[in-house]
């Protein structure tokens, strides 16, 4: 089939629309009624969560260009315009569902005494202990702002939170002002009273008549606005990057305001108030019923009292070799560890770490840092090697998005302790995930090197899915070493040999393993892992595969751009999505025919991935590890529990088990199988130590 015919607008699924339609299915977690309740609250606070980042970054990117004049941006030739017409449509129809199941939630949460409310519909009991938390901890925080020809309408931050307030003067009842009082971040979302969870904004309203003396609340009207967070930074050379950056947060909170969220209101007047000072396009003016600011239900979810509303727990695993005591570098000395994380413990990495930190024969640590966390072990580790005096190279991406500011405090606290800290790289952001040990044994250099598809973050470990790959193989520490000094050189775009890094290796490698596995027609047999599928290339190249007779299977957790099961286009390509209890993060490229089968890499089949990041893509040599890595992809595709079919049209179709089918929950299983191997390996030990403690017994007999 020409490329042409397969290039056409209707073959490809617009992004946005598709990322849409992922955050839909987070939604159906929380609808999902054999969900535990606290977890489908959980997601309704991750849904929340993932649709501010989308309206800060990709709604007002759409806004630029429709204000820009573009009239076209992608395969699918979709307008801006046409894009922000159907956001909206969407998110509008979508808002209804949304409450109706929090509602729900909140009822049936009730019924098993954990209660949601307002201070209004306190007892009296409970609204005189409200009355004395105002007064105690919420009257001296907030502040009233009078508005007025005199006080003029004040700044408001990114996600500020706000009371507007009407107000009747008592001594001139005609006279009406309005005002308006912030909801501190600093404060919780809800104050709790035992088991029951009173909204903290409710409360504040309710006694806002201690703020303005002398006048009466008439109405009031929760408020949030939402802005362009999405920052440009200008790199040129001889430039401070870390003040650039730091310039670039300040100019994130003033960005253009491109939402606004009021609570329900039946005041015209109020509500007129608001929209006359926050200047927004109606069609992004949202009136909401249940919490804006999602990320309070969080407080709920952690309520240890109805643990039995969550997720069974799971305790990660430390696996042989490295469940004794041995040293890690001896064991890496010895054979290659590859671990996925949450089901295996991310304790080894932080081990790693810490050991080559206090390991006397180390003199040198490499690593990129891109989202560690607030109180990062790992890094830590670093400041200690560098202040005991080992060579401490940190690449920490300034660019990691809404991850800035972390990654500033622990740059200066590097860089106060000798470590040499490299920001970033002038055009390109590095989201590669690697670390470099060197030893000196002897005469002899040693190298060690840690590849991964997640962050060396210990908390995200716990709930990401992540593949962890630790060895001493000299073809993967050579290239880890020439990686390092590309980086803190001028050379970002030099190739390496058993390693694959993006910009420039990543996606030929992709299309040559796509191709070359269409050559061998209904032989051939692709499966890849992702969070996103975007790049039109790549697509492309397994419509044509597609046609060829590959079989293939996709398992991408979020975006996908391409459209299967399309006759002459995508008949043998079947996508799938799952959204369960961890956040699927793993990327795994398999190819049957290849010289290497299977890789896994920090990139996504994205272009901003494939062609503007620094990446990193690992092959697996060794037999048993990658037939490891197989077996994750092949359970997860025959996922029927918590998996979704992609449909031709775009939409997403629930799994659920065939007539005579068991029901598959990849994530569940894999739990199983890591408990079992892990039970197995620890009753091994026990025979083994028992047999040895027999054998001593009877020589002392």
């Amino acid at each position: 089939m020409a490329q042409n015919s397969l290039n056409k607008a209707s073959n490809f699924i617009n992004r946005e629309l598709s990322w849409l339609r992922f955050n839909t299915r987070v939604l159906s977690e929380a609808q999902e009624t054999n969900n535990p309740l606290l977890e489908r609250l959980k997601f309704i606070a991750i849904y929340g969560t993932n649709l501010d980042e989308f309206y800060m970054v990709r709604v007002a990117g759409l806004k630029g260009l429709y204000g820009a004049g573009i009239t076209e941006s992608g395969p699918d030739r979709l307008t801006p315009k046409d894009q922000l017409e159907h956001i909206r449509s969407y998110l509008k129809d979508e808002k209804k569902c949304l409450e109706a199941c929090y509602f729900a939630i909140k009822e049936e949460l009730s019924k098993l005494g954990l209660h949601i409310k307002t201070y209004a519909q306190g007892n009296k009991q409970e609204k005189q202990d409200l009355q004395q938390y105002f007064l105690n901890h919420l009257y001296p925080i907030v502040v009233p702002i009078a508005v007025d020809a005199t006080h003029p309408f004040p700044h408001l931050n990114n996600l500020s939170y706000v009371l507007a307030l009407k107000l009747q003067n008592l001594d001139n009842p005609s006279e009406i002002k309005f005002g308006m009082t912030r909801i501190s971040r600093m404060l919780p979302g809800f104050v709790r009273l035992g088991d029951t969870y009173f909204y903290t904004d409710s409360i504040v309203a309710e006694f806002t008549n201690e703020l303005f003396p002398g006048f009466k609340v008439l109405s009031w009207s929760a408020f949030r606005v939402t802005r362009n967070a999405d920052m440009e930074i200008e790199e040129e050379e001889g430039d401070d990057f870390m003040a650039l950056m730091t310039e670039g947060l300040k100019s994130r909170r003033k960005g253009e305001i491109i939402r606004l969220e009021i609570g329900k209101t039946n005041d015209d007047e109020l509500k007129n108030f608001i929209t006359q000072y926050i200047q927004v396009t109606p069609e992004d003016i949202y009136e909401c019923e249940i919490p804006m600011n999602s990320n309070i239900l969080w407080e709920i979810v952690g309520n240890k009292n109805f643990a039995k509303l969550t997720f069974p727990s799971y305790s990660s695993k430390i696996l042989a070799p490295l469940d004794s005591n041995a040293n890690i570098f001896s064991v890496l000395d010895s054979q290659d560890i590859l671990s996925f994380q949450p089901y295996e413990s991310f304790d080894p990495v932080v081990n790693f770490i810490q050991s080559a930190a206090k390991d006397p024969d180390v003199f040198s640590i490499r690593m990129t840092l891109y989202r560690v966390g607030k109180n990062s072990p790992i890094v830590k580790a670093l400041i200690e090697a560098a202040e005991n005096g080992k060579q401490v190279t940190a690449l920490v991406e300034l660019k990691a998005r809404f991850d800035e500011e972390n990654n500033l405090h622990w740059a200066r606290a590097l860089e106060s302790a000798g470590a040499h800290v490299i920001y970033g790289v002038p055009g390109l952001k590095v989201h590669a995930k690697i670390a470099l040990v060197i030893k000196s044994i002897g005469k002899e250099l040693r190298e060690y090197v840690h590849l991964s598809t997640g962050n060396y973050n210990p908390s995200t470990a716990k709930i990401y899915t992540d593949i962890s790959y630790m060895t001493s193989k000299r073809d993967f520490t050579q290239d880890a070493t020439k990686f390092f000094h590309n980086l803190s050189g001028f050379s970002h775009k030099s190739k390496l040999n058993a390693l694959l890094a993006a910009p420039l290796q990543i996606k030929p490698k992709i299309l040559d393993l796509i191709e070359n596995e269409a050559k061998m027609g209904s032989e051939g047999r692709i499966i890849l892992k992702a969070n996103s599928i975007v790049d039109t290339d790549v697509i492309l190249a397994l419509y044509k595969a597609s046609n060829a007779g590959v079989k293939i299977d996709l398992i991408v957790r979020g975006i996908c751009c391409l459209r299967p099961g399309i006759k002459g286009v995508s008949e043998n390509i079947r996508v799938i999505s799952i959204v369960g209890k961890y956040l699927e993060h793993a990327r795994i490229y398999y190819f049957k025919h290849a010289e290497v089968p299977i890789y896994f890499a920090s990139a996504d089949l994205m272009p901003r991935n494939l062609e503007r990041r620094v990446e990193l893509m690992t092959p697996i040599f060794d037999e048993a590890l990658a037939n490891k890595l197989f077996g994750i992809i092949k359970i997860q595709s025959e996922d029927n529990a918590k998996a979704h079919a992609l449909n031709p049209n775009g939409e997403y179709t629930k799994l659920a088990p065939k007539e005579n089918e068991k029901l598959m929950n990849s994530q569940k299983m894999l739990e199983e199988h890591t408990n079992a191997l892990y039970s197995s390996l620890k009753q091994e030990e026990r025979a083994v130590k028992a047999k040895k403690l027999a054998s001593r017994m009877f020589k002392e007999s």
